[in-house]
Order: C-alpha cells, then structure tokens, then sequence
C-alpha cells in the first residue's frame, strides 16, 4: 500500500472499538472481537479505518483523556491484540489511523500526577500553571455546557492548571521543547507498529499567549510542521489528518506550504447540508464553498454528516443555530454545547429518500469523507444518555442478545430496543436480506463513487438550474466527468437541465439513462449522478 496520494480518492469509517464486537463477554468491545467484523467493513467499499482513542484512559471522556499514550486500555485488549487488528485490515487492503491527542491528556497520567505533587519536578512544566485564573482571558470556553472556566484549581498543586476541554484533560505545556520531544517518541511508537497515519486531535489549541483567543497561532504551526517533517523523512506515505474546528480560511495555514498536514477536517460544510435539505434551498452549501480557499497540491479537506460528537453549529449565525436547533432539535435534550448530538437517521426522521440524497451530496462533493460506524445501517440514538454517549451505543449486528454485540448480561451502554431503532429490528442481519436497506444503499452509494475518480481529486463547477431548490455540479477529473443534481424539495420538479447527449444515471441500479435534448424531471428529493461523456 504505497500510493502516495490514496487518501485523497479513499472513503474513511470512524471505529468505536468499545461499540463493535465483544469477543470476551465483558461487555466492552476489543479489538479480537473487532478482527471478525473487518469483513463486513470492507464490504461497505470503504479505505481506510479510523480507530478511536484505544488507549488506557479514565473514559471520562471516551479515550480523549488519555493515561497512557503507548498502550492499549485492557477492556480492548493488549498491544499484541492490536497488532492482529492491524495486520487483519492490512491483509484485507484497509489501512489504519488512530488518534493522536496531542493538545492534552488525562489528569490521571502519570506526566500530571507527578506534576501536580511536586512543584520541582521535571514534569512540573509539562503542564500550563498559574497562580492566578486571569490570564489568556480571551480564549473561548468550549464545553460552556459544563465549564465555567479554561482554569481548575488543582488542592495539591495548590495553582491553577489550564485546560480547553473538560477539567479532566490538563493541556500539555507545548513551550516545553520536553513536550515535543515526549510527542516525537509517542508517534514514532504507533508508526513503527506500522499503522497508516494519525488524525490529530484538537491541534488549534497548543500554545497560549497572551491578548489572543489561543488559537491558531503561528507557534502551533511551527510545532506541527516538525511533526509532518518527522513523518515525510521517517515514515513516508503515512498521512497527517488535522481535527481543527475552525472557518475554511483559518484552516488554509494547516496546509501549510505542503508540508504541515495532508488532510484538514472541513467542519462548516457540514452544518450547511443539513440547512440546504431542510430550508430547500442550495445557497449555503454555494456560500461555504466560495469561502473554502484552493489548497496546495497534494492536500484534501476530510467530509462527514455525522461523527461521535455532536453536528456542530459553532460556525453559523446565532439566527441559523436557533432555527437548526427548531427543525432538527426541537427536543431541548437533543442539545449539547452549540450543536445537536444525534445520529444521522433521526436527524432525517428516518426518512430514506433525504438520507439517501444527503449521503449522495456528501460522497459527491470535494473532499475525503468519513462514514461513522451505525449510520450505514440507519441506527438511532439514545437522549436518555448523558453527553455524547447517545450517539455511541453499540453496534446492532443481529435480532439476537444484545443486538450480537456481546453475550454480557450489562454492555458498557445499553443497546437501543425500542421503536423504529430497536436492534430487534434494526440490525446488520436483517439489512444484509434486503435490498432497498440502508446497508445495501449504503454499499451501492460508497462502491459507485469509488469507480469514478472525479469524486477525488476532481474539480467543482456549478450548474446553473434556475431554481434555489435543485442544486447541481459538475465533478471532473481527466475524461471522468459526472454531473450531480439534487431535488432539496419533498415536491417534484423540473431540474432546468437539458443535456445535448444521452446520460447514464449511476445512482439508478437498473442503469436509467436519460435522452438527450430532454429537460431531466425530479422527484421528491431525487439525487442523480449523471455519467457525461468528455
């Protein structure tokens, strides 16, 4: 698997190792019980995994917290194990990345307990302290929800301790060239174990300085240029994936001249799809990518609907959070910071037809995109749950205990059982016998993008319609060329295009082909993607 540039026409599936298979009736995933589902991942027509935090962790915070960042949390397994998971989805022609938390970890690491016991110990400046909680007053406090402050006070420490996320995850004192160096050793570590690339998490947040919001600053770049500097002369054709919640272009500079990261997450996008299917208008998918900015050869921006955290409103106006909020969230518990946490399915009210069109924008559009584990099959969620942890259920395989997920009498969440997403009904196996299912969609969708490389690296250009509710663009790469058209609307409608030669319509699985000289008619939320001859 040397092609330098695979991630750029790959199609990613975001892993929760603790919510896919049980091979110890423990009630936890692992990864040898994740070793006998890479078949069915593969199947999907997917790339490449994204594993999760797996590493020995509190799980204050899912495995963002993390307590040791050279092992594996022995619910999943042990390093050997880990190894088996990657030579399996080697074998199977996937590749692996895995978090890389860099920004912080957690107040139980051995790094913050030593900290925090002996103001003279080395790791002492490991950490951001102060006497004070005044200071850096103009960064942002992300988690508003929960954290009233950037600053903890920490009894045996007797000084505050900085953190940008929760209270539990002090951040790493990136001034301290240990620091780089302690980060160096935790990467070559996972690359010499030969997995394929790290999506880094949380990287707009290392330094902090003084009259800025501590974000973006120019010495977060020159750390992170070192990192991807490290792995081009180390480890060539590994990939660097930066998590950065932030405008297009504030990102552009994570790019880099080439030489920082290879794929930057584009967040604003995602929020925007959402809009545009439900207001049936196509305006604020055109806007966010006028803004997004040309990157340099060789980069891609990374794509999803949803993820394991919440669909983000962080970047709309406070009149477009309070109206998403309206239409997607009417439930309050549906909230969460400034976004909504649930799954893709009952965002759309489990309507097939706007699942279906969403997923075909989304795979169709610039970028790598990410498939988050569950979605494939519809699943719901669970607002019952605290936090996030709604959207991070187990994986429902069968009708069977537990939806197959484990034999346990109690999983670390309990499965979802009641209504339309109940894995009495809802599950892989029940999926597999039918045709129309989510999975089969979902198969059909990921496996016809991947026969057309204009869906990679390809170029956007729009296509007039007349119509704010018909979206349509033109993807092309070399003598591929295939023009997207979206119905926004639950009414049919003529799409405005005529075409001058006959075209095929890949998402039709009995290979419709529309006329030439004919305006092309739409139905209810009709997705099309049109084969064009060059």
């Amino acid at each position: 698997m040397s092609d330098k540039l695979w991630y750029q026409e790959a199609v990613f599936f975001e892993l929760n190792i603790r919510a896919c298979c049980d091979s110890d009736g423990d009630g936890n995933g692992d990864f040898q019980g994740a070793i006998t589902k890479l078949d069915y991942i593969r199947s999907l027509g997917v790339n490449c995994i994204w594993v999760q935090p797996m590493y020995p962790s509190p799980l204050k915070d899912d495995g963002y917290d993390v307590a040791d960042y050279c092992g594996i949390h022995p619910d999943f397994g042990t390093i050997e194990d880990f190894k088996a998971f990657l030579d399996a989805a080697h074998a199977r022609g996937l590749r692996v990345v895995t978090d890389l938390v860099m920004n912080h970890c957690s107040e139980e690491h051995p790094w913050f307990q030593a900290a925090r016991a002996d103001r003279n110990s080395p790791y002492r400046d490991y950490f951001v302290w102060s006497d004070t909680p005044e200071k850096y007053t103009e960064a942002r406090i992300i988690f508003l929800d929960v954290e009233p402050s950037n600053w903890s006070y920490d009894e045996v420490a007797g000084q505050y301790f900085w953190h940008r996320f929760y209270a539990s995850q002090p951040d790493l004192n990136y001034d301290n060239p240990i620091v780089h160096e302690e980060m160096f050793n935790i990467v070559r570590f996972w690359l010499d174990l030969g997995i394929d690339g790290f999506r880094a998490d949380a990287v707009p947040y290392l330094y902090e300085r003084e009259g800025t919001n501590c974000e973006n600053l120019p010495e977060t770049h020159e750390f992170l240029k070192k990192v991807r500097r490290l792995i081009d002369e180390e480890y060539p054709d590994r990939v660097l994936i930066a998590e950065a919640n932030q405008w297009p272009e504030d990102l552009l500079p994570y790019f880099g001249d080439g030489d920082e990261f290879h794929i930057c997450f584009h967040f604003p996008i995602m929020p925007r799809l959402f809009m545009a299917l439900k207001s049936g208008d196509k305006t604020p998918i055109i806007d966010i990518l006028a803004r997004t900015p040309a990157i340099p050869p060789g980069a891609q921006w990374m794509t999803f609907l949803r993820n394991h955290d919440e669909l983000t409103l962080e970047m709309v106006t406070p009149e477009e959070r309070q109206w998403m909020w309206e239409q997607y969230a009417p439930n309050p518990r549906a909230r969460l910071n400034l976004g909504i946490r649930r799954r893709l399915a009952p965002l759309l009210d489990n309507d097939q037809r706007r699942w279906l069109a969403l997923n075909a924008m989304f795979l169709s559009l610039p970028g790598t995109p990410i498939l988050y584990y569950g979605d494939e099959i519809g699943m719901g969620d669970n607002l019952a749950l605290e936090d996030r942890y709604g959207v991070r259920t187990p994986m429902q395989w069968s009708a069977d205990k537990n939806a197959g997920f484990s034999t346990a009498d109690q999983t670390y969440l309990p499965v979802i059982d009641d209504g339309n997403y109940g894995y009495q009904r809802l599950n892989v196996a029940a999926q597999e016998r039918d045709d129309e299912s989510y999975l089969a969609w979902t198969r059909y969708l990921i496996n016809t993008r991947q026969g057309q490389p204009a869906f990679g690296p390809g170029t956007l250009d729009w296509v007039e319609t007349g119509d704010k509710a018909v979206l349509a663009y033109r993807r092309t790469e070399g003598d591929n060329r295939v023009l997207c058209v979206f119905n926004l609307t639950d009414e049919a409608r003529p799409s405005g295009i005529t075409l001058e030669t006959d075209v095929h319509d890949l998402l039709d699985r009995d290979g419709r082909v529309y006329p030439a000289g004919v305006e092309i008619p739409l139905d209810p939320y009709e997705a099309l993607w049109l084969l064009q001859s060059v």
